[in-house]
């Protein structure tokens, strides 16, 4: 337990961290990053080059800094980076590295306003914090290690199938190379996939979900291509994973996490909304569904650009076919002349509440989104303004964790 004069030093940093927490961290990995190169076989380099990683941190330590007197309201988002923490493959002696570096770019940012009294309370709350995140993921990796089909560290994986999905997403079906058993997941959850990439000096993990239901003999994962756009870059995991792995290849996993998951329990009608690749976990959990839950009512809604960018619609639509308790609908945002012609889509232009209105039966239902963070926010708003209880949306972002309201 820490200290009331503690609670209270690191309260009084609240504003600054609010003003300078970016800084605070950009400094953090500038100097992680000098100090111990090999890390960087770990960290997402384009979210670091995208600030992304950069402003999730400061997301953290604000919060951390905010409820550091009732850190039990923060224990969903602990789990959550907990998760993600184990399927990299972090381990307890990164802990000691990084608060060395997070109090040094306190210091260097906050200068003589980071006080000795600022600091030690930090060094306290960090190693409190930090052994909370030992601890759960220690348990973490006992338990991907230890169940039935599981597996320590990284484990080789055979592409059985590859089958593109659409313009800019492919399919990787995914099969051990040791012909053993693979740990079950939950609906929702991801796997880590890491590459060494001819020519490049870090490896890269990248983190995808599972788009298949769970109790098959290979995993499934419905990779988007990202390609350059502006002043943007090509994906260099996604690129290599669409252009250079084949059938026969192999891949790399991680066992099954995430926090984002479909919670079988509650047996309201489901709602699972989805824009671009944010498809793959919903599709995981639509299966799930149809499979398990015959009388349970479904409504699957998905917004692409066009028919072109459209992937697994034949999957849901079959699915929609012989499950009458599942209804599916498409929103496109540009839709192409065939599009048209073919009645391919349910709404032109973007998702609004309205529309959704017309589509779900009843806002008493878990809802469960993912997709772009425009397209995030946009849902959240409209269910926020339907007034649906917030304890009945679920939601997970591709990559750092962002705001979306405020």
């Amino acid at each position: 337990m820490l200290s009331e004069k503690t609670i209270n030093t690191i309260k009084s940093t609240v504003p600054v961290l609010e003003v300078h927490g970016t800084a605070i961290t950009t400094q953090f990995y500038q100097m992680l990053f000098t100090n111990h190169p090999e890390l960087l076989n770990i960290f997402n380099h384009a979210n670091q080059k995208q600030g992304r990683q950069q402003a999730a941190l400061a997301n953290a330590v604000y919060a951390a800094a905010k409820y550091i007197d009732r850190l039990e309201e923060i224990l969903p988002v602990v789990k959550q980076i907990a998760h993600k923490h184990r399927s990299l493959g972090i381990q307890a002696e990164h802990y000691p590295i990084v608060g060395k570096y997070l109090l040094a770019a306190i210091k260097e940012v906050l200068g003589d306003a980071a006080t000795d009294e600022i600091l030690e309370a930090w060094a306290e709350a960090y190693g409190m914090i930090a052994g909370a995140f030992i601890g759960v993921e220690d348990q973490m990796y006992k338990q991907a290690e230890n169940q039935t089909g599981g597996w320590a560290d990284f484990r080789a994986f055979r592409v059985e199938r590859k089958i593109q999905e659409s313009d800019v997403i492919t399919s990787f079906y995914l099969v051990p190379e040791d012909g053993q058993a693979i740990a079950s997941f939950e609906p929702g959850q991801y796997i880590s996939v890491k590459l060494d990439i001819p020519g490049e000096s870090n490896t890269h993990i990248r983190q995808y979900s599972l788009s298949e239901a769970p109790g098959k003999s290979y995993y499934r994962i419905s990779v988007k291509r990202e390609d350059a756009f502006e002043d943007q870059p090509a994906g260099k995991v996604s690129q290599y994973l669409h252009e250079h792995v084949k059938e026969g290849g192999t891949l790399l996993l991680s066992a099954p996490a995430g926090e984002f998951v479909l919670n079988r329990e509650d047996k309201r009608p489901v709602v699972l909304i989805s824009g671009g690749v944010g498809l793959t976990p919903m599709v995981s959990m639509l299966n799930t569904l149809a499979e398990t839950e015959p009388d349970q009512q479904v409504t699957f809604i998905h917004a692409a650009r066009n028919g072109l960018s459209h992937a697994l619609r034949k999957e849901v639509e079959l699915l929609a076919r012989k499950n009458p308790q599942i209804s599916a609908s498409w929103c496109y945002e540009a839709p192409t002349a065939e599009d048209q012609e073919g009645d391919a889509y349910h709404k032109a232009g973007f998702i609004d509440l309205p529309w959704l209105q017309s589509k779900i039966p009843s806002k008493d239902a878990a809802f469960y989104f993912c997709g772009p963070l425009p397209f995030m926010k946009a849902v959240n708003s409209a269910l926020k303004e339907w007034e649906v209880p917030a304890s009945d949306i679920h939601f997970e972002f591709f990559g750092p964790a962002a705001a979306l309201e405020g």
